[in-house]
């Protein structure tokens, strides 16, 4: 039978796997991809995908903390999620993981918002995405899923996911503003 934890575990490295989708289809919207003109040659709803990633990375993060509250031990109590300063275990980790959760819903929220919004404050909201994942995978990294005070192990199956998820970001990231023609401001791409 799995624990509680391990559920928490388990949903916590699905919100990850698709807040990398997310970011990574973002960037591609970003840099104008198009599924038509480019791989895989068929018409597809870019934007739709990158909804609905969105739609499961907050999703999965707002449930990710819930099995928690059934844990033996440690004992978490809603306040303890809602407000990890005062968690039992690593309060600093998770509040992180929690900055990054706010962080995301704000997003999510205000992308629902884009056109009341405007493009150009909506735009500066989207950015936050970057300040949430960054926490989202620092608190994934240096989280103790089993919540026995244990040394971090980098090299344990689930850190590897979220350092490949990071690492992908990442380089999506990079690949982005180095090969993205800037077309602000009247600047030319340079050859």
């Amino acid at each position: 039978m799995i624990s509680a934890l391990d559920l928490s575990a388990d949903i916590g490295l699905v919100a990850v796997v698709f807040a990398t989708l997310n970011i990574v289809v973002g960037l591609a919207i970003w840099c104008r991809y198009s599924p038509w003109r480019e791989w895989p040659h068929r018409r597809f709803d870019v934007f739709r995908l990158h909804r609905w990633t969105g739609y499961g990375t907050v999703s999965l993060t707002l449930l990710h903390p819930i099995p928690l509250l059934f844990a033996r031990r440690p004992v978490f109590r809603v306040v303890d999620i809602a407000f990890p300063v005062w968690s039992p275990q690593q309060p600093l980790e998770n509040t992180i993981g929690a900055i990054a959760l706010y962080l995301i819903v704000v997003v999510v929220g205000t992308s629902l918002y884009r056109v009341e919004l405007g493009r150009r404050l909506w735009k500066r909201f989207h950015y936050l995405t970057y300040v949430a994942a960054a926490g989202l995978f620092t608190h994934g990294i240096l989280t103790d899923p089993q919540l026995n005070h244990s040394r971090i192990d980098p090299l344990d199956g689930e850190k590897v996911l979220v350092e490949a998820c990071l690492a992908l970001v990442v380089t999506a990231a990079v690949w982005r503003l180095r090969h993205h023609p800037r077309r602000r401001h009247g600047k030319t791409p340079r050859p």
